[in-house]
């Protein structure tokens, strides 16, 4: 993750994730007024029957060298208007709450205090999410990137707008530069055969780095259809071989929308003569002991709907890198050359035998254990649970 500048945008950025409607934003630097700076910086969401994380920080004038200050000294909790409460407790850069069952009629709100303030967000009664009904990888021409696109399924209110925010996670399939079912024996000083003593293959993991929102104002029946979350190059290791992505869908008010826009216009226009200073963004979380400000937006969720989804090269236009050989070739090496090979930590790949080669000579390949081990190259090889599903699933 990129070093954080001491900048007002950057504590912005992690309210929700760094990115605009369909990809990051550009970082701006500017001078933050002294009266913006200091305030209480929020994250998190409230979502039924799930551990939900709060982050809490300060900002920071753009002179100040020590970054971002975290908030690490404050009693946190989940209350609902019934006078259920869920405590909240220090755990790595925020705090983890583990919230029950919420009732759908009970409005639910953040309390905080912290630096003797008390701040609340305001209460509101969780929002369900109905499902996805389809996520889906379009690649408009050869030449194109894949592009991501959403539908959620029919909203449970279709007389007004909905609006949403996703998130997702990512899982690819990758393989070696090089495979080899031989090795050097340097006691029998000779080739043999050995099978797997490489995993064949593997897997990576990434999480997004931007939350998108949608509304379904400009569509027909209030129901949003293939709306573009994110996109992957052609040309991206990720599309290689198979790829999988699981999407996490939640319904959102209004006014979370609406503070989102906000975020990102304040983000992208950092600087320009009308933007709005962080203390005029939209909050619904306010301090109940003074007259500070607040940067921040709390929602409450009854659930999340999740997508998981497939793609296969061979149904796109995928474009590799050109593939040179970058192993090392030794002709007619001595059987010195072959032990200094493997005692500097080389493999072999190659043996052809003089008899059976054209000119009569012994040719030898060998490489890293970083060419040869997806391991090496950050990939794990436990094979996801989900990995055999031949269909895509909505949860």
């Amino acid at each position: 993750m990129m070093k954080l500048k001491q900048s007002i945008y950057d504590v912005l950025c992690l309210l929700m994730g760094a990115g605009a409607l369909t990809g990051c934003v550009e970082e701006f630097e500017a001078d933050i007024p002294s009266s913006d700076t200091d305030l209480l910086v929020v994250e998190g969401t409230i979502c039924s029957a799930q551990v939900n994380k709060f982050i809490l920080s300060r900002t920071q004038a753009v002179q100040n060298t020590h970054g971002m200050v975290m908030e690490y000294d404050a009693r946190v909790s989940v209350r609902g208007t019934d006078g259920s409460e869920y405590h909240a407790y220090p755990k790595g850069d925020g705090y983890s709450c583990k919230v029950g069952e919420l009732n759908p009629e009970v409005e639910y709100y953040l309390h905080i205090e912290t630096d003797g303030e008390v701040y609340e967000s305001e209460p509101q009664k969780p929002l369900p999410t109905e499902k996805i009904a389809d996520v889906c990888g379009v690649q408009n021409t050869p030449e194109s990137a894949i592009d991501i696109l959403v539908t959620p399924a029919e909203p449970f209110e279709s007389d007004h707008a909905n609006y949403y925010s996703w998130r997702y996670d990512e899982t690819w399939e990758v393989y070696p530069e090089y495979k080899t079912a031989i090795y050097y024996d340097v006691e029998l000083r000779t080739a043999v055969m050995k099978s797997n003593q490489f995993p064949s293959h593997g897997w990576k993991d990434a999480s997004g780095t931007s939350i998108m929102v949608g509304a379904s104002s400009s569509y027909e029946g209030e129901r949003i259809e293939k709306l573009k979350l994110y996109d992957i190059d052609r040309s991206d290791e990720r599309m290689y071989y198979r790829y999988s992505g699981l999407v996490h869908q939640r319904a959102i008010s209004k006014a979370e929308y609406e503070y989102e826009l906000a975020r990102r216009q304040a983000g992208s226009e950092m600087g320009g003569l009308f933007t709005p200073q962080p203390s005029a963004l939209p909050t619904n979380i306010h301090c109940l002991t003074s007259s500070k400000h607040v940067i921040g937006f709390v929602g409450c969720s009854l659930n999340t709907s999740k997508y998981r989804f497939f793609l296969d090269a061979p149904n796109y236009s995928i474009k590799r890198p050109p593939h040179f050989d970058t192993r090392i070739w030794l002709d007619n090496p001595s059987e010195e050359d072959c032990i200094k090979m493997v005692e500097k930590g080389f493999f072999l790949c190659e043996w052809e035998d003089a008899e059976k080669s054209a000119d009569h000579m012994l040719h030898t390949a060998w490489a890293t254990r970083n060419q040869l081990d997806v391991r090496y190259q950050g990939a794990y090889i436990e094979v996801p649970d989900f990995w055999w599903l031949k269909e895509n699933v909505s949860y």
